[in-house]
C-alpha cells in the first residue's frame, strides 16, 4: 500500500508518516503533486489557520491535482485536522477564503456555533459514530482521541457526518463523503486507536 502525505508546509508530517509506517505502508512525503501519481492512498495533514493553508495549496498547484487524483482517479484521501477543515467549501477564519469543496460545507469558529467554552478546543474528548461509519470498524463507541482545534466544518448535508463529539456543543468530529474522508481530530497523537482509525482508511 503506497500512500501519499502531502507537504505544504503546514502538516504534522512526522508522526503521521510514523504511525503509516508502522502499518507497513510505504510513505510518500509529497513534496509536489506530481509525487502523488500512482498512489493508492492520499492524506492531507493541516495544522494552522485556513486561509493560508488554501493560499498555500493553490500556489504549489495541490488543488486541480487533489481534485484530479480524487474525482477522477478515485483515489481514496483523508483530511486531518485543518486537512479535514479544507474538503469543506469555505471558511471565515482570517477572511473569506474557498475551499477545496470535496465535502459541501463551511468552517465556523467554536463560539459561532455557540461553544462557550475555552477555545481552542485542546486535548482527549469521547467521539460517537454512526453505524456503519468506516473509518472507525472495531473501535468502540466513545472511544476518546486528541484535538486541537478554533474551528469546526460544518457540513451542509448531516449525512456526511459520520461522527460527533461534544465540546460545549456537538461538533463533527468525522466526515465522510464516498471516498473523501476527514477527522477533526488527530489519529496519528490518539495512541492505539488512532492508528486504528489510519488502519481502517488503509482498508477503505
Amino acid at each position: 500500500m503506497k500512500v501519499a502525505v502531502v507537504n505544504y508546509g503546514m502538516g504534522n508530517l512526522g508522526s503521521v508518516r510514523r504511525a503509516l509506517e508502522q502499518l507497513q505502508a510505504q510513505v510518500v512525503i509529497a513534496d509536489d503533486p506530481a509525487a502523488i501519481d500512482g498512489v493508492d492512498r492520499i492524506i492531507l495533514p493541516g495544522v494552522g489557520a485556513f486561509g493560508e493553508g488554501m493560499a498555500r495549496l493553490r500556489a504549489a498547484g495541490w488543488v486541480d491535482a487533489l481534485h484530479h487524483h480524487v474525482n477522477e482517479a478515485g483515489t481514496p484521501l483523508l483530511g486531518i485536522c485543518l486537512g479535514m477543515q479544507m474538503l469543506g467549501s469555505s471558511s471565515l477564519e482570517s477572511g473569506a477564503s474557498e475551499g477545496l469543496g470535496f465535502i459541501p460545507g463551511r468552517v465556523e469558529r467554536l463560539d459561532a456555533l455557540g461553544c462557550s467554552l475555552r477555545i481552542p478546543h485542546v486535548g482527549w474528548n469521547d467521539v460517537a459514530f454512526q453505524g456503519g461509519a468506516r473509518l472507525f470498524e472495531g473501535i468502540p463507541q466513545d472511544t476518546d482521541f486528541y484535538f486541537v482545534h478554533g474551528y469546526s466544518l460544518e457540513p451542509d448535508d448531516p449525512a456526511d457526518v459520520c461522527a460527533t463529539t461534544t465540546y460545549g456543543v456537538p461538533l463533527a468530529a468525522a466526515v465522510q463523503r464516498g471516498h473523501v474522508f476527514g477527522t477533526q481530530f488527530h489519529p496519528e497523537k490518539s495512541s492505539r486507536a488512532g492508528w486504528k482509525i489510519l488502519k481502517n482508511f488503509l482498508a477503505c
